[in-house]
């Protein structure tokens, strides 16, 4: 080759180069269930995390770096969620906010963890994603050994004496929640008239809600998401069952109400504290509002992620996985959340479950 073929192929090689897009230094996953019955998830974690990241990188980055948000769409899907993690590993992201549902975290943080690649979930609530060992797995949100006994205290001391069914949708949340809730109820010397499961995507429950009529049910404890918890209140009230259901943090979003309508009026759930009431993310919530957004639910959960993650990398002075780890679990961090730190499994040391009820569209606080 002589110099001047040289000197035009090296030419031609940075006009290309300079024609490709430029990439962010570091790259933030967020994985969830961006299209589904569970979508309103996703958009919570997408909203929050999106949001994050510009807001770190309108300060300059995390340690001199621009951040720059892939997104992944596992459908609450295990085996997508697989496919979804495999293909956050090709692109070499640096840490993945998510997944939404426990059934897809699991499967997904041991491909993670095999790339050596943190993950930390705004929402997984069940034990097993941080018992087994992971050195990767982190969560923000609390365990369902919490949110489960909340419930069950709650039901044993505001409704003595009224008959309880446990229904779940099979799948690893909602089953998981639904154990956890059972296992205190029994304890405190409660016992199930009914116990039983659907299966999610069902549209049709007037069988089961005939079964708890004829039970003489009055609670109803329901393990899984939003989308069928609307569905069985609705078809609850058309049928003349008179309980009020309880559920988990899946029904944490208002497309639960805009499915059950009226009917959703006095459903109860548990979630975390409502990071919306606090004074300190005033300014974050109204952008989002700006935007027609309510940040309800995860919106901030996932942005505290972020917070946290970006703050184990400055403490770390790396975004190296097993630096920005150990610094995860050694360190505090000020998020929308708060103060966050995480123990030795990864778990968050104080997220705490309140018990909301649903009134015209919107959960408050129950009393």
């Amino acid at each position: 080759m002589n110099r001047l073929t040289s000197t035009i192929l090296g030419a031609a090689a940075l006009t290309m180069l300079a024609a490709l897009p430029a990439r962010a230094d570091l790259l933030v996953g967020i994985a969830g269930p961006m299209t589904g019955p569970n979508a309103a998830l996703g958009e919570q974690i997408k909203r929050g995390g999106e949001k994050a990241v510009e807001d770190f990188n309108a300060k300059g980055g995390v340690i001199g770096q621009k951040l720059q948000a892939v997104v992944g769409d596992d459908v609450c899907d295990p085996k997508q969620a697989v496919s979804v993690a495999n293909d956050m590993v090709a692109k070499k992201v640096n840490v993945v906010i998510g997944h939404v549902c426990s059934s897809s975290s699991i499967p997904a943080s041991s491909v993670y963890a095999e790339a050596n690649i943190v993950e930390i979930s705004p929402s997984s609530t069940n034990p097993k994603y941080t018992e087994r060992g992971l050195a990767n797995a982190f969560r923000v949100c609390g365990r369902d050994d919490d949110q489960g006994p909340t419930a069950a205290k709650w039901v044993v001391n505001k409704y003595k004496g009224q008959k309880v069914a446990v229904i779940d949708d099979k799948q690893t949340y909602g089953k998981g929640l639904a154990d956890a809730f059972r296992v205190e109820l029994n304890k405190d010397g409660v016992k199930e008239v009914v116990d039983d499961e659907i299966t999610a995507g069902e549209k049709d429950y007037s069988a089961l809600v005939s079964k708890l009529k004829e039970a003489g049910v009055k609670v109803i404890f329901y393990g899984g998401y939003y989308a069928e918890a609307g569905l069985i209140v609705r078809q609850a009230k058309e049928q003349g069952l008179s309980a009020v259901l309880i559920g988990g943090d899946g029904l944490a979003d208002p497309a639960f109400a805009q499915i059950g309508g009226p009917a959703s009026d006095g459903t109860l759930m548990t979630f975390g504290p409502d990071l919306k009431q606090d004074p300190a993310n005033g300014d974050l919530v109204k952008w989002f509002e700006s935007q027609k957004y309510d940040p309800e639910a995860y919106t901030l959960y996932s942005y505290a992620a972020i917070q946290a993650w970006a703050g184990a990398v400055t403490k770390a002075g790396s975004a190296d996985a097993t630096k920005v780890e150990a610094a995860l679990r050694g360190n505090k961090f000020q998020t929308t959340m708060g103060t966050v730190g995480f123990d030795a499994k990864g778990d968050n040391t104080q997220p705490g479950f309140r018990v909301y009820v649903w009134k015209d569209g919107k959960s408050i606080y129950a009393e």
